[in-house]
C-alpha cells in the first residue's frame, strides 16, 4: 500500500510504467497543440524588448497538463528539479489517473510577465521569489499557482473528467497502489496555520484539496515580495487575488515606485508597508495619503524625490513611520496620529514635524541636521517620552534644556556621541534610561545635574574620558555601566534597587563604595588599582575581583560576617598578589579561590559550609587553618611551604598533602576522612601521625612514602585503623613491620617492604588479606622471593621490578597449591635469565606477565591457559621462547634477537593472538610477516619497523 503525493513520482517512476519515449513525446505535443516555433519567435521577440504588454498567457504557450509543458517550463528558465523530468511523466495505464492531477496542477498556474511601461524595456520572465539565481520549481510555483483563480480549467480537474472517466481496470489498480488520506477543510485550516509561504506553496502541489485550502486569504494577509524580482503583473495579480491583504513588503524588489502604487491602489484595507532600495518620487508620498488604513510605514535606502526638493508625509492615520538610511534634502511630517517616528542615518538638513501625539523620536545619526533643527523638532512632540539623538555631534546644552521644559514626560534619553554637552543646568526630573556613551563634555560636575534625575534606572557611561568621579544617591537606579574611563578614580553608589554594577577597564579607579538591598552579583575584573572597597549589599551573593592587583588584607572585613554581604556564597580573589594574610569567617560562604595569590603566606578560613578551596599558585604559603569548614576533598600539595596545617572538616573523605616537605605540624580531624596521602612530608613526626589517626578512624589509604622521620611508634598507631586496606611505606628505611601485621589485618596492598620485614608473611601467614605486593628495586634475596611466591597464595598484584637479587622464576620443581596470582611485573630484573611457569605451577588466574628490560634473559618457557598480556621487549639476549597460552591476545617482542624459526613456533599453539610487536627486531625481515600470518592466523595486527616486501 502506498500513499501517494507530489514527491512521490520521482523516485517510483520506474516501478509503476515503463518511460515515455520519444514518439510518444511527439504525439503527445502535436496532440496537445503546443507550437514551438511560435513560442520560440514569441520569445525572442520578449527578449529584444518588442513586446508591448505581456506575453501570451501560460495555457496559450503550453498545452495545460502535456509532458511538453515541462520542457517550457525549461525554456523559461523555471525549472532545474531533476525529480520532474519530460522523460518520466507518463500518461498510460493505471498510473494516468495519479500523474495527470500532480502535474496539471503545477501546469494550470498562469503567471504573466509585461513590460513596465512604455519607456522601459520589458521586465525579465522571473519568480517572485527567488531574485538571486535560477529559481527551482518549488520556489517558482510560490505565488503564482494562485493567480489563475478560475479562468482556466483543468482538463485533469473533477470538471473536466478526465479523474472520474478511467476505465474500471484502471480504476481496481489504482485501489490497490492508492490511499487516499481525507483531512476535512477546517483541520487542514488549522494546519496550515502553522506554515509559512513557501511551505504552503509546496503544500498547493499535493492535490487540488490542499491547493484551495492554501491559497485561503487567511493566510496570505501578508505578502512578502522581499528582495524577490516580481514583475508588476504579477504583483497586480496577487493584489487582485488577496484584496484583502493587510501587509505588504518590497524592500529590494525592482521599480518598487510602481510597485507601491500598485499596492496603494489596488490594496484598501493595507495596513503595514515597507519598501526601499529605490527611488521614491512625489506620486507615492500623496498617494499615501488615500491609503486610509494604513497604520506602519518602512522606507530603508531609499532616495526620495530628486534631492532638492522638500518631502511631504502626510496622513491622518498613520501611526509609525521609519524613514532610514534615506537621501533627502528636507522632510516635512504632518502625522496627527503618528506615535513612533525614525529618520535614523537620513542625511536631511532640515526637518520639519506636526506630531501632536509623538511618544518616540529617532534622529540618531543625522549629520547634517543643525541644533536648532534638532531642538526645532523635538520641542514641537509636547508628549516626547523617548528620543535618540547619538551621533549628533551639534547638539548643546541649550538644546537639552529647552527639550527638557517642553517635553515633560521625556522617560528615555540617548545622547552619546554628542561632544559638546555636559549637563550643565539641565533637569530631566521624569528620565528613567540615560545613555551617555563618548561624551567628551561629561565630568564629575555632571553628577549634579544626574542626581536631579530621581526616577533614572539605568545610567550608562563608558568611554567618559574626562569622568573622574561618580557619586550617586538614586533610589530607583537599576543598572550602571563604567566602562573605559581611563580617569575614573571613585565610585560611590546609594541605591536600593541596584542590581547591576559594570565597572571596567577602568584602570585609575581605587576606591568603590556600593549601598544597595538588591544586588546579587559584582564583576570588577582587572581593577589595578582598586585598593578600597566597601560595600553593604545585603542580597549580594557573587563577586569576582579577579586582578585587582592592588587589594590588600582589609578586603577580608568587608566579606566576613558584619562586613555588609550576609548573603555571599562566592569569592574570587584571584591573582591579587598584594593579599599576604587572608582570613574569612562567614557562614554564608561555599567557593573561595585564591589561584595566583603569590604573597600570601597566612590563611585561616572559619567558614562552616565552605565546599570548595583553590589554592594553585600560592606557593609561598606557610600556615594554614582550616576550622571548621565543610570541605569534602583538599589538595595542599601545591603549597610547598607549608609548615603548620590546622583541618577541622566533619566532611572530608580526600586529604592530599604530597610535597609538602617541611610541613612539621599537623592537626587533622576528620572524622569520615577515607584517604590521606603525606608522600614526602620528611617532617612529619610519630606524634603527628598519631593524633591523625585517633580522630580519623575511617582511614582506609594511607600513603607515607618518603617520610623518614615515621618510626615503630608511629606504626602502633596504625591499630585505630580497622579499614585500613592500603599502606606505602617505600622510602621510609622501617624495618620493624611487626605492628603492621599485629594491626592491619585488612590490609590489601602494601609497597616496598624490605627482606627481613618479610618473614611474617611467609612464615606466620601474617596479613591474610594482603592481595597487592610492590618490593620493586628492593634488596630481597632470590630465596626469600621464592618462599613469598610459593607461600602468599592470596597475593593477586606482585612487583618485583629492579629487584638485583632476583636470577630465576622457576616454578617446575614443585606441585603448589592454586595460586590466585593474576599480574607479576618483573621489568628491568638484571639477573634474571630463566622463566619457566609449566601448567603444574597452578597459575589458572595469571593474564599478565611483564619481563621487559631484563637484559640477560635467555629463555622463557610459559604454559598458562589464560595469559593474555605478555611483554618481552627489550629483551636483547632472549633465544628461547616457548609459549602453550591459548588466550593470549598480546605479544610484545620489540628490540629482541630472536629468530623468526623460533617465533612460528611460539605462536603456533596461541589461537587467540591479535597483537605481535617484533620492531627493531635484527632477524626479522619483510618477508617474515607472510609466514607470521600462516603460522598464527588469528593475527590482527603485527608491528614492525621494516618496510612491506
Amino acid at each position: 500500500m502506498k500513499i501517494w503525493c507530489c514527491f512521490c513520482f520521482g523516485e517510483d517512476q520506474d516501478s509503476v510504467g515503463g518511460m515515455t519515449n520519444s514518439s510518444d513525446e511527439a504525439s503527445d505535443n502535436s496532440r496537445l497543440g503546443f507550437r514551438w516555433g511560435s513560442y520560440g519567435r514569441e520569445r525572442a521577440d520578449f527578449e529584444e524588448g518588442k513586446v508591448g504588454d505581456a506575453l501570451p498567457t501560460w495555457e496559450a504557450m503550453v498545452g495545460v497538463g502535456s509532458s511538453s509543458g515541462v520542457r517550457a517550463v525549461e525554456a523559461l528558465g523555471f525549472y532545474e528539479e531533476p525529480s520532474v523530468t519530460s522523460e518520466n511523466l507518463e500518461f498510460d495505464g493505471a498510473s494516468y489517473n495519479k500523474r495527470a492531477k500532480f502535474y496539471t496542477d503545477i501546469l494550470e498556474c498562469n503567471p504573466t510577465v509585461i513590460s513596465s511601461d512604455a519607456d522601459n524595456s520589458s521586465l525579465p520572465a522571473t519568480s517572485c521569489y527567488n531574485a538571486s539565481s535560477v529559481p527551482s520549481m518549488s520556489s517558482t510555483l510560490c505565488y503564482t499557482h494562485m493567480l489563475n483563480s478560475s479562468g482556466v480549467q483543468n482538463p485533469y480537474d473533477s470538471s473536466g473528467g478526465r479523474d472520474d472517466e478511467a476505465d474500471g481496470s484502471d480504476t481496481s489498480k489504482i485501489g490497490t497502489l492508492e490511499t487516499r488520506m481525507d483531512l476535512t477543510d477546517d483541520l487542514l485550516h488549522m494546519v496550515f496555520s502553522f506554515l509559512d509561504h513557501n511551505d504552503l506553496c509546496r503544500a498547493a502541489m499535493v492535490c487540488r484539496q490542499w491547493r484551495t485550502a492554501s491559497a485561503h486569504e487567511d493566510f496570505w494577509r501578508c505578502l512578502n515580495f522581499e528582495n524577490r524580482a516580481i514583475s508588476i503583473q504579477q504583483f497586480a495579480d496577487m493584489c487582485h487575488r488577496y484584496p484583502n491583504a493587510t501587509e505588504v513588503n518590497i524592500f529590494g524588489a525592482p521599480y518598487i515606485h510602481l510597485l507601491v502604487v500598485k499596492a496603494i491602489s489596488l490594496l484598501r484595507n493595507l495596513e503595514v508597508l515597507t519598501l526601499g532600495r529605490g527611488q521614491l518620487g512625489d506620486p507615492f508620498f500623496h498617494g499615501i495619503a488615500e491609503c486610509h488604513m494604513l497604520r506602519s510605514l518602512v522606507v530603508n535606502d531609499a532616495t526620495l524625490g530628486n534631492g532638492i526638493q522638500e518631502i511631504p508625509v502626510n496622513h491622518d492615520r498613520l501611526r509609525h513611520l521609519q524613514i532610514t538610511k534615506c537621501r533627502v534634502l528636507r522632510i516635512s511630517v504632518r502625522c496627527p496620529q503618528l506615535e513612533t517616528l525614525s529618520l535614523k542615518r537620513s542625511n536631511m538638513a532640515h526637518a520639519v514635524l506636526n506630531c501632536p501625539l509623538l511618544h518616540e523620536l529617532d534622529i540618531g545619526s543625522c549629520h547634517k541636521l543643525a541644533d536648532a533643527g534638532i531642538r526645532s523638532a523635538a520641542t514641537s512632540c509636547p508628549l516626547l517620552e523617548s528620543l535618540d539623538i547619538s551621533n549628533c555631534s551639534s547638539v548643546s546644552d541649550e538644546t537639552l534644556r529647552d527639550i527638557a521644559e517642553s517635553c515633560v514626560n521625556l522617560h528615555s534619553l540617548d545622547a552619546s556621541y554628542c561632544p559638546n554637552i555636559s549637563l550643565e543646568s539641565v533637569r530631566l526630573t521624569m528620565l528613567t534610561v540615560l545613555k551617555l556613551h563618548n561624551c567628551e563634555g561629561i565630568t564629575s560636575a555632571s553628577m549634579s545635574a544626574i542626581q536631579h534625575s530621581s526616577m533614572l534606572e539605568d545610567l550608562e557611561l563608558d568611554n567618559c574620558s574626562l569622568l573622574t568621579s561618580v557619586t550617586l544617591n538614586l533610589p530607583h537606579l537599576l543598572n550602571i555601566s563604567l566602562v573605559h574611563c581611563r580617569k575614573f578614580v571613585d565610585l560611590s553608589l546609594r541605591s536600593l534597587k541596584l542590581s547591576s554594577v559594570t565597572v571596567s577597564n577602568c584602570a585609575a579607579l581605587h576606591r568603590i563604595s556600593i549601598t544597595s538591598n538588591s544586588l546579587q552579583k559584582l564583576v570588577l575584573q582587572k581593577q589595578e588599582s582598586l585598593t578600597k572597597l566597601a560595600l553593604e549589599c545585603q542580597s549580594l551573593q557573587e563577586v569576582d575581583l579577579t586582578d585587582c592587583e592592588s587589594l590588600t588584607n582589609s578586603i577580608c572585613e568587608v566579606f566576613s560576617d558584619g562586613g555588609g554581604c550576609p548573603m555571599l556564597k562566592s569569592l574570587v580573589l584571584d591573582n591579587c598578589e598584594s593579599l599576604t594574610a587572608v582570613g574569612f569567617c562567614s557562614t554564608s560562604l561555599v567557593n573561595l579561590s585564591l589561584v595566583g595569590c603569590r604573597a600570601l603566606t597566612a590563611l585561616n578560613l572559619k567558614c562552616p559550609y565552605l565546599e570548595q578551596v583553590s589554592l594553585d599558585g600560592c606557593d609561598h604559603l606557610e600556615r594554614a587553618s582550616f576550622g571548621p569548614v565543610g570541605l569534602q576533598s583538599l589538595n595542599l600539595g601545591i603549597c610547598p611551604k607549608l609548615t603548620i596545617l590546622y583541618l577541622e572538616a566533619p566532611n572530608m573523605v580526600l586529604l592530599e598533602l604530597k610535597g609538602c616537605g617541611v610541613l612539621s605540624e599537623a592537626s587533622i580531624n576528620c572524622p569520615l576522612l577515607t584517604s590521606l596521602d603525606a608522600s614526602f612530608c620528611s617532617q612529619l613526626k610519630d606524634d603527628c601521625l598519631s593524633a591523625t589517626t585517633a580522630l580519623c578512624p575511617l582511614i582506609e589509604s594511607l600513603i607515607l612514602m618518603s617520610c623518614p622521620s615515621i618510626g615503630s611508634d608511629g606504626l602502633l598507631s596504625l591499630r585505630w585503623l580497622p579499614s585500613l586496606t592500603l599502606l606505602d611505606l617505600s622510602y621510609t628505611f622501617l624495618m620493624n613491620l611487626q605492628p603492621v601485621f599485629d594491626s592491619c589485618l585488612q590490609l590489601k596492598a602494601c609497597k616496598y617492604l624490605k627482606d627481613s620485614s618479610l618473614e611474617p608473611l611467609y612464615e606466620r601467614g601474617a596479613l591474610p588479606s594482603l592481595r597487592e605486593l610492590d618490593l620493586s628495586y628492593g634488596t630481597l634475596c632470590q630465596s626469600a622471593i621464592e618462599e613469598l611466591l610459593t607461600c602468599c597464595t592470596h597475593l593477586t598484584h606482585v612487583s618485583l621490578n629492579g629487584c638485583m637479587n632476583m636470577h630465576d622464576l622457576n616454578w617446575g620443581f614443585n606441585v603448589l597449591q592454586n595460586r590466585l596470582l593474576q599480574n607479576l611485573n618483573c621489568v628491568g630484573c638484571p639477573n634474571i635469565k630463566k622463566v619457566f611457569i609449566p601448567p603444574a605451577a597452578c597459575c589458572f588466574h595469571l593474564s599478565s606477565l611483564n619481563l621487559s628490560l631484563s637484559a640477560n634473559l635467555k629463555e622463557v618457557d610459559v604454559a598458562c591457559f589464560n595469559l593474555c598480556f605478555l611483554n618481552l621487549s627489550n629483551c636483547c639476549s632472549l633465544e628461547i621462547l616457548k609459549l602453550d597460552c591459548p588466550r593470549l591476545t598480546s605479544l610484545f617482542l620489540q628490540s629482541c634477537s630472536i629468530d623468526q624459526v623460533t617465533i612460528e613456533k611460539a605462536i603456533t599453539n596461541c589461537n587467540s593472538l591479535e597483537t605481535l610487536d617484533v620492531r627493531f627486531c635484527p632477524k626479522i625481515c619483510s618477508v617474515s610477516m607472510v609466514s607470521l600470518r600462516a603460522a598464527c592466523p588469528s593475527l590482527k595486527r603485527i608491528f614492525s619497523s621494516l618496510s612491506p616486501p
